[in-house]
C-alpha cells in the first residue's frame, strides 16, 4: 500500500477533455476488440438497457479488468483492483451506506483532507458528488469493478445492512415482536390447553359439537372459496398473448432482470441449477443471477468455491449477524446489492421455462403501473417418482391451474407462493420487502401488497420444481407453511377494522378463508373424519348435543366438499402432460391425513419456536426429463455496420 500512496500523493480530480474519447473507441485503440465488436456491442446496447462495458463482457468480448482499465483511461483516472487492496474499513462513517448502494460507490482510501471513492459508474460520479452536499468537493474518483465494489460495500457496512435485512418491514406489519411475547404467551397457552383438557373430561359431548360447529364452518368457507375460484376459473378463462418471439420485445429497451436463489446446505444442486439457468433465453448482460449464501453455511459456500460460475452469475453471502437466519432476511440482504429494476426469486431446485423472463418483462411493459407483481405458474419435474409425489403433483395442479387463477380473477388477495415471483422493484423497496421473520414470507408479502392497493397478476409460464415426495419432509414443509399462515392471519387481524378497511369486504372473507380456516380444517381434520362412526351406526359424543337433522346436514357437506375436491383435482390433471395423474386422484383424502401431523406441529413451534425456518430438503429425486425443459438458448444475432458511433 506504500507505493500506492506515493503514486496517489498528489490527487487530481477527474477532469477528462471535453471530447474525450468513448469507452469503445478506447477498447478498440488498445486491441482489445475489433471494429466488428464495437458494432454487435453497440446495436446491442439500442435494444437493452446496459452500459456498453458490461454487454462486451456479458458477449465474452472483453475481460471485466479490461472494461476498469478502459473506463479508467476515458476519464483519466485511476484504477484499482480492490480484492489486492481493500477500502480502509474506518472509512465506513464518511458516506452514508444507502449512497453507496445507490451510486455503486465506495469510499476505498483517505489522503489528508480528500478522500478516494471507487465506483464502475463514473459517469454517475457528479451526481453521487452532489449528493453529498459539500463533502462531496473532496471526493476523487478511481474506477473498479463494479462487483468488487458491491464486496467492499457488504465489509464496510457490514452491521448496518444486517439489521436492515432483518426489520425493513414496519413493526406494525411484522411478527418480529412474536418471539418476545413468547413468555407470556406460553403461559397463556398451557393455560388455555388446560382449560380445554379439563372441559373435554368433565363435558365431552359439548366441547367436541363446539369443535365440530367451527370445523363445519370452516369447512363452508374453503369449500365456498374453491366452489367460487372454480367458477370463475371456467366462466372466464381467456388466453394471454405469450411473448414467445423475438419481435414481441420491440419498441422498447430491456431492463435489468435481478433474480434471487436463496441457497442453504445445498451439496447436490448447483451443477444442476448453473445447467438450468444456462437455458435462459434472456440477453445475459441484463440478466443478473443472484445466488445468496448464509456466511455460515460452509457446505453451500464449499460447493460454489468447486463450481465454474458464468459471469452474470453472482454470489452474496449473507452476514452471521444475530441468531434470526431465514430466507427473507437473506432475500432482503442481497436486494440492496441488486442493479435490476425487476426483482424475480427462484428456488435452488427451479428449472424455469427459457423465455420466462421474456414474459415477465413484456407483461410488465404493458400492465398497468398499479400491477407489481408477477406470479408464475409451479408444477413438479419428479411427477412419477413415488406414490407422494404424485398426489403432490395433484395437489399443486389444482392450486396453481384452477384454484389460484380463480382467486385471481375474482380479485381477491392472492397469496403468493415462495418462487416465479417478479416484482417492480421501487414497489418491492417502498413496502419493506420481505417479513424477514415471517416463515411464509411470500403468503404475507401478497397480503401486503394488496393492503397497500397493488395487484399481483398471474402468468402463464411454468417453473419446474421438485416434489416434496418423503412422508417427514413432507410434514415438516407444510408445518412451516401451516405456521406461517396462522402467524400471517394473526399480524394482519390485530386491527380486523384496518384491514376490513383496506380489503373490502368480499377480500376480507377471502384473508379468513385462505388463512385461518384453511389451518383450522387441517388442525380439526380428524374431528371430520371420526363421523365416519356416527355413519356406520357407532356412538359419537357429538350426537348427545346435535340431533339428527344436524348430523345429516354436517355429513352431506362433508360429503360434497370431497366430492368439489375430487373433481377439481381431475378437472387440473385432465389436461396433457398431467393425464398420467388422474388414477391417483382417489388417494388424495389418504395424502392429506398427514396435514393433521403438520398442524400440530404447526402449533407446537408457534409457541415454542416462531421464527424457526424447517428447510426444505432438496436433491432427494433426479430431475425427470422434460421436453421444454431442454429448449436450446437462443442468442440475438450479430448486427451489421450502425451509424458511427462508440458507445459511453
Amino acid at each position: 500500500m506504500s507505493n500506492l500512496r506515493l503514486k496517489l500523493s498528489a490527487p487530481r480530480i477527474a477532469a477528462a477533455p471535453a471530447h474525450r474519447m468513448r469507452l469503445g473507441q478506447h477498447l478498440v485503440a488498445a486491441g482489445i476488440i475489433g471494429p466488428d465488436d464495437l458494432l454487435h456491442g453497440l446495436a446491442l446496447q439500442r435494444r437493452i438497457d446496459a452500459p456498453l462495458g458490461e454487454i462486451l463482457a456479458a458477449e465474452g468480448l472483453v475481460s471485466p479488468d479490461d472494461v476498469v482499465k478502459a473506463l479508467a483511461r476515458q476519464y483519466g483516472v485511476q484504477p484499482v483492483d480492490l480484492t489486492r487492496s481493500p477500502s480502509d474499513p474506518r472509512l465506513s462513517r464518511q458516506i452514508p451506506v444507502a449512497l453507496c448502494l445507490q451510486f455503486g460507490a465506495v469510499p476505498w482510501l483517505e489522503l489528508g483532507d480528500r478522500l478516494l471513492v471507487a465506483t464502475g459508474r463514473p459517469g454517475d460520479f457528479a451526481q453521487f458528488c452532489t449528493a453529498l452536499g459539500e463533502r462531496g468537493e473532496a471526493l476523487i474518483l478511481v474506477i473498479a469493478d463494479p462487483q468488487q465494489v458491491l464486496t467492499q460495500i457488504g465489509r464496510l457496512y457490514v452491521t448496518e445492512l444486517a439489521h436492515q435485512a432483518a426489520t425493513r418491514v414496519p413493526a406494525a406489519e411484522s411478527c418480529r415482536n412474536w418471539g418476545a411475547q413468547q413468555g407470556k404467551r406460553r403461559y397463556s397457552t398451557i393455560g388455555l390447553l388446560g382449560t380445554i383438557v379439563a372441559l373435554l373430561v368433565l363435558f365431552p359431548s359439548a366441547v367436541l359439537s363446539l369443535m365440530l360447529i367451527w370445523a363445519t364452518l370452516t369447512l363452508l368457507m374453503t369449500s365456498g372459496l374453491k366452489g367460487a375460484a372454480l367458477w370463475a376459473s371456467l366462466a372466464f378463462a381467456r388466453s394471454s398473448p405469450i411473448p414467445s418471439k423475438p419481435e414481441d420485445l420491440a419498441g422498447f429497451r430491456l431492463p435489468r432482470v435481478s433474480i434471487l436463489v436463496p441457497l442453504l446446505h445445498e451439496k447436490e444442486i448447483a451443477q444442476e441449477l448453473i445447467a438450468r439457468l444456462s437455458r435462459l433465453t434472456y440477453p445475459k448482460s441484463l440478466l443478473e443471477v443472484v445466488l445468496v449464501l448464509e456466511e455460515s453455511d460452509h457446505i453451500t459456500r464449499r460447493t460454489i468455491a468447486r463450481t465454474q460460475l458464468p459471469g452474470w452469475i453472482n454470489v452474496i453471502e449473507v452476514p452471521n449477524a444475530g441468531a434470526l437466519k431465514t430466507k427473507p432476511r437473506a432475500l432482503n440482504y442481497a436486494l440492496d446489492f441488486c442493479r435490476g429494476n425487476i426483482i424475480g426469486v427462484w428456488d435452488a431446485e427451479d428449472a424455469p421455462e427459457p423465455d420466462q423472463i421474456e414474459q415477465v418483462v413484456t407483461r410488465f411493459q404493458n400492465a398497468p403501473e398499479n400491477v407489481a407483481c408477477l406470479q408464475g405458474v409451479l408444477d413438479f419435474y419428479n411427477s412419477r417418482s413415488n406414490w407422494m409425489a404424485r398426489c403432490f403433483a395433484i395437489e399443486y395442479a389444482t392450486w396453481w391451474r384452477v384454484i389460484l387463477p380463480g382467486i385471481a380473477r375474482l380479485g381477491l388477495v392472492v397469496p403468493l407462493g415462495g418462487t416465479t415471483l417478479f416484482f417492480r422493484r421501487d414497489i418491492l423497496q417502498n413496502l419493506g420487502a420481505w417479513d424477514a421473520h415471517n416463515v411464509t414470507e411470500d403468503a404475507d408479502l401478497g397480503l401486503r401488497l394488496a393492503r397497500h392497493g397493488y395487484v399481483t397478476e398471474l402468468l402463464p409460464t411454468t417453473t419446474y420444481e421438485e416434489a416434496n415426495c418423503r412422508p417427514w419432509l413432507w410434514v415438516r414443509q407444510r408445518s412451516r407453511w401451516l405456521k406461517g399462515y396462522l402467524v400471517t392471519w394473526s399480524v394482519h387481524m390485530r386491527r380486523p377494522r384496518a384491514l376490513l378497511k383496506d380489503l373490502g369486504l368480499l377480500r376480507f372473507l377471502g384473508v379468513q378463508a385462505i388463512f385461518l380456516a384453511t389451518f383450522s380444517q387441517f388442525a380439526l381434520a380428524p374431528l371430520l373424519w371420526s363421523l365416519w362412526l356416527s355413519f356406520f351406526g357407532l356412538y359419537h359424543p357429538v350426537t348427545d348435543w346435535l340431533g339428527p337433522p344436524m348430523m345429516t346436514a354436517i355429513f352431506t357437506l362433508f360429503i360434497l366438499s370431497e366430492l368439489l375436491n375430487l373433481g377439481v383435482s381431475c378437472l387440473a390433471v385432465s389436461k396433457r402432460g398431467h393425464r398420467h395423474l388422474l388414477p391417483w386422484v382417489i388417494t388424495l383424502p389418504l395424502y392429506f391425513a398427514l396435514g393433521a401431523v403438520a398442524a400440530a406441529k404447526a402449533l407446537y413451534e408457534l409457541h415454542r419456536r416462531p421464527h424457526f425456518w424447517d428447510k426444505t430438503a432438496h436433491g432427494q429425486t433426479l430431475p425427470h426429463t422434460d421436453a421444454r425443459a431442454k429448449t436450446p438458448p437462443k442468442t440475438l444475432p450479430r448486427a451489421g455496420p450502425l451509424p458511427a458511433s462508440a458507445g459511453s
